[in-house]
């Protein structure tokens, strides 16, 4: 089993979970036919992928910005258990658990984001986003997708 989980950008606690028990391939970017879709300028449409070998996981670049862990850009390496990876030099993180199982109740979200009530002269309201704030989309079908807004 593979879990993958996507940080918040700033705070840095799981925003996203995905979780794969029988996979052999696990592909992530921006493209509707990946397994994981993650919209963000910095990711490409085919980004990376997560090869199941007899010796365990390998993360395999794709990506025109590039895949990186522990700042340093990657090519293809294997995967730890625990292990973050960065889509782009600044884009989303993606932390990677390997053979772990995790109960629904242990996924916390981060604070959503507060309208900030803002009073012109006119005595209308207008609303603003915090700096740095991304929102949470959901589709159909239940799934949830992050979308950084700067």
């Amino acid at each position: 089993m593979i879990t993958l989980t996507l940080l918040h950008p700033i705070q840095s606690v799981p925003v996203q979970r995905w979780c794969f028990e029988s996979a052999s391939v696990v592909r992530i970017g921006r493209s509707n036919d990946n397994d994981v879709i993650i919209y963000s300028a910095v990711v490409s449409r085919h980004h990376v992928e997560l090869w199941n070998h007899a010796n365990g996981w390998e993360i395999i670049n794709f990506g025109a910005n590039g895949t990186y862990v522990d700042d340093r850009p990657i090519a293809q390496v294997s995967v730890a258990d625990g292990m973050t990876i960065r889509l782009g030099n600044s884009g989303p993180k993606i932390r990677i658990r390997v053979g772990a199982t995790l109960k629904p109740d242990t996924i916390s979200r981060p604070p959503q984001p507060q309208y900030i009530a803002q009073e012109d002269e006119s005595k209308e309201k207008s609303t603003a986003w915090p700096f740095g704030v991304g929102i949470i989309e959901d589709d159909e079908e239940g799934a949830q997708t992050y979308i950084d807004l700067d």
